[in-house]
């Protein structure tokens, strides 16, 4: 709230969207002097919430149907025939749009998200009435009492693309730097993938070579069966020791899967060392930029608004990252819920 005297400080109320209005309400009115009544006590002026309901989505008025832009009383709903504004996907012409009073338990992100649909919304705050003079007294008992002057305050919404300008910027600016180093590491990934396989071929090779040995030298030599099981159990155990002593340094249990994946992360370190990838960089920039997006979409919810990612992330290689580094999250997320939830089982 911005006051028109350069010597009053603006004011700046933080509000969360699960809040009600009615807290908004307070908010307000402890920045508000109080107002007198008749009896000379002092109470807080009335703050109302309203917004124009458009009529693709008309609210039917359960009071009175205003037809000019005066403000009923406390209590009715507030309707009045207006022009259309000229907001998008709306018509010029006249049509029953209505001022709806809003409920004070109404939370602020669905008063919000319906009035952002018309760009703008009144706070409606209760003046101290204007002193009457004695000659005034005889003309101001033949009017209405109960009129209460009310100060409106128009606000305007902004709309989801303004609203989510800086972010969406933000987003494509980080999504431009993880594209270039998603294109380095797709090659470095690539190498590495194709030198494991290269590595498990070899592998393969030395079983098959293994294997061919042991049939020859005990079929076909006289070394015999008898001379070749104590060398075959020997090469057994020894390659239980070794997986033994394979799980006791890298901490994670020896298969084929272990192995080729402690070769694929071995070469490609080597890989992202040559070409300069920085990995702690990159995975700032895929956090920066799921953050990013996780906030873009909670905004779209509130505005119910589809948002097409893709025109921000600009690339299909950030999405796929981007996409990647939460599965692993909530893969990792899911099993370590599994492993709780096994642990309470136990217990």
């Amino acid at each position: 709230m911005k006051a028109n005297n350069p010597d009053i400080e603006p004011i700046a109320i933080l509000v969360h969207p699960q809040q009600p209005l009615s807290h908004l309400e307070r908010l307000i009115q402890s920045e508000l002097p109080p107002l007198k009544t008749a009896d000379n006590q002092s109470r807080p002026p009335t703050v109302s919430f309203i917004a124009l309901q458009l009529s693709d989505d008309p609210i039917r008025p359960k009071r009175t149907v205003y037809k000019d832009q005066q403000l009923p009383t406390e209590g009715d709903t507030y309707t009045y025939l207006r022009d259309t504004p000229s907001a998008p996907n709306t018509k010029k012409s006249k049509d029953n749009h209505r001022l709806v009073r809003w409920s004070q338990s109404t939370e602020i992100g669905d008063f919000i998200r319906d009035a952002a649909r018309a760009r703008e919304f009144i706070v409606s705050v209760e003046q101290a009435p204007a002193p009457v003079s004695a000659s005034d007294n005889s003309h101001s008992n033949d009017n209405n009492n109960n009129d209460t002057p009310l100060h409106q305050i128009r606000i305007a919404v902004p709309s989801f693309d303004e609203r989510t300008y800086f972010l969406r910027m933000r987003l494509r600016k980080i999504s431009g730097r993880i594209k270039s180093i998603a294109e380095i590491k797709h090659e470095c990934d690539a190498l590495a993938h194709r030198g494991a396989q290269r590595v498990a071929i070899g592998g393969f090779g030395v079983l098959s070579l293994w294997w061919y040995l042991v049939y020859k030298l005990t079929f076909e030599t006289d070394l015999g069966w008898d001379t070749m099981e104590p060398v075959t159990y020997l090469v057994s155990l020894s390659t239980l020791m070794g997986g033994y002593l394979w799980f006791l340094y890298h901490n994670r249990e020896i298969s084929y899967r272990s192995a080729l994946d402690f070769t694929i992360n071995a070469r490609q370190k080597k890989l992202y060392q040559a070409k300069g990838v920085d990995l702690h960089l990159w995975e700032t920039l895929i956090d920066e930029g799921n953050t990013l997006r996780r906030e873009i979409k909670t905004i779209a919810a509130e505005y119910d608004v589809e948002w097409d990612e893709m025109l921000d992330e600009r690339d299909e290689s950030v999405t796929q990252a981007l996409k990647e580094e939460r599965t692993q999250k909530n893969g990792s997320k899911r099993a370590r819920d599994d492993d709780d939830e096994r642990a309470r089982d136990d217990d």
